[in-house]
């Protein structure tokens, strides 16, 4: 039991350790590491996005595509089939071959870093299990993120077949909010795996924390979900003033509901879309901020102090929104903007799960540092 010389420290942080399970550490790693190569891939997936670069490879080749033009003869077949494309005739009349070779590049980069998840994912998966290291509960979680894995993979290429569609210069927002959401539950799921193996037991917060503790990465992943729909439909373009939408803070409901049927102006209509993503974005600050003073009220100790990180990243995240759309949203600013999500919602889902308390099966106290973002989001653990 660690000491400490607050009370509430002790209280809520601290419970007695247990037996230790080996390998978990190595688990936990494992698991961080494949968060990193996520964020990695929204970055690049991103990147993808603002350079236009997402349907310069029209074939869907899950193993033979890990090979890229490698003579001239491959170079001049693949730019012929993208001069055939929607978006060369429409947007990229007269691009040439190096023009080309760049927006491939970045695609191709996008979709190899894919297949090396998947690899960091099974190959590790299938060691832990066949020696035994995964308990029922991580094993049954990270099958759930397998088969989500390669659901990603088939919505990919869904979103991509949709760009090459007649009259299409960009891929379908909706499909590309979904892509960009289901990387978002893959990265949530395994930061919340990796901090249920940290290395010493805790005590759950009080039952109130807990619960507004859970709801938070809900609303972060609507909050993500409505960006990928602003970045889709290239909503940030317009409307390029904060706090009004050029001169009004809430524009006429003829604009925001000019389309029929009438669900459509949440996907189709621009003004609405965007005017939605602003929203929640409000909500869900003013619900983290609350969040925090009720866990710095009812559960002081690194309950409080994540609590208190979610609600400064949040805070953050939404200037740099701001900032972006101010902006009219550069390369750097909507880069940065979308993998400082994801860094929101690792916080949030870590202190969901440390929330919730860590069934006391770790390691005696040999002094030993645990490895994992649990140990940054709250400090004295």
């Amino acid at each position: 039991m660690r000491l400490s010389t607050n009370p509430h420290l002790d209280r809520f942080d601290a419970v007695p350790a247990a037996s230790y399970r080996p390998g978990h550490g190595a688990v936990r790693a494992w698991l961080y590491l494949l968060a990193v190569l996520v964020v990695a891939m929204v970055a690049i997936g991103g990147a993808t996005r603002l350079t236009g670069s997402g349907l310069s490879i029209t074939e869907w080749r899950p193993v033979t595509g890990v090979v890229p033009p490698l003579s001239a003869a491959d170079w001049a077949v693949e730019f012929d089939k993208y001069r055939d494309t929607p978006q060369y005739r429409i947007l990229n009349q007269g691009l040439g071959l190096d023009g080309f070779k760049t927006l491939y590049w970045w695609e191709w980069g996008h979709r190899l870093l894919g297949r090396i998840v998947g690899l960091v994912f099974f190959l590790p998966f299938a060691w832990f299990w066949a020696r035994g290291m995964l308990g029922r509960r991580l094993l049954l979680g990270l099958l759930g993120l397998g088969l989500l894995g390669g659901l990603q993979g088939a919505i990919g290429w869904i979103m991509v077949a949709s760009g090459l569609q007649p009259g299409m210069t960009a891929v379908a927002p909706l499909k590309l909010a979904l892509h960009l959401t289901t990387a978002s539950l893959i990265l949530a799921g395994l930061v919340w795996l990796a901090a249920g193996t940290r290395a010493r037991a805790l005590a759950p917060a009080p039952e109130p924390v807990r619960l507004f503790a859970g709801l938070l990465p809900v609303l972060v992943l609507i909050q993500i979900w409505l960006g990928g729909l602003v970045a889709g439909s290239k909503a940030g373009l317009l409307y390029n003033t904060w706090p009004d939408m050029d001169g009004v803070l809430v524009p006429p409901a003829g604009v925001l509901f000019d389309k029929v049927p009438f669900i459509e102006n949440f996907i189709d209509n621009l003004a609405l879309v965007q005017f939605n993503h602003r929203l929640f974005a409000y909500l869900v600050v003013l619900a983290a901020i609350a969040h925090a003073i009720q866990a710095v009220r009812a559960a002081p100790g690194s309950a409080a102090g994540r609590a208190m990180g979610v609600a400064a990243l949040a805070l953050a995240q939404m200037g740099l929104g701001i900032l972006t759309l101010l902006l009219q949203v550069p390369l750097w600013a909507g880069l940065a903007h979308q993998v400082f999500a994801m860094a929101v919602l690792i916080m949030a889902t870590v202190h969901a799960r440390l929330s919730l308390g860590v069934p006391a099966a770790s390691a005696p106290d040999t002094g030993a540092v645990p490895i994992g973002l649990e140990t940054l989001a709250g400090r004295g653990i």
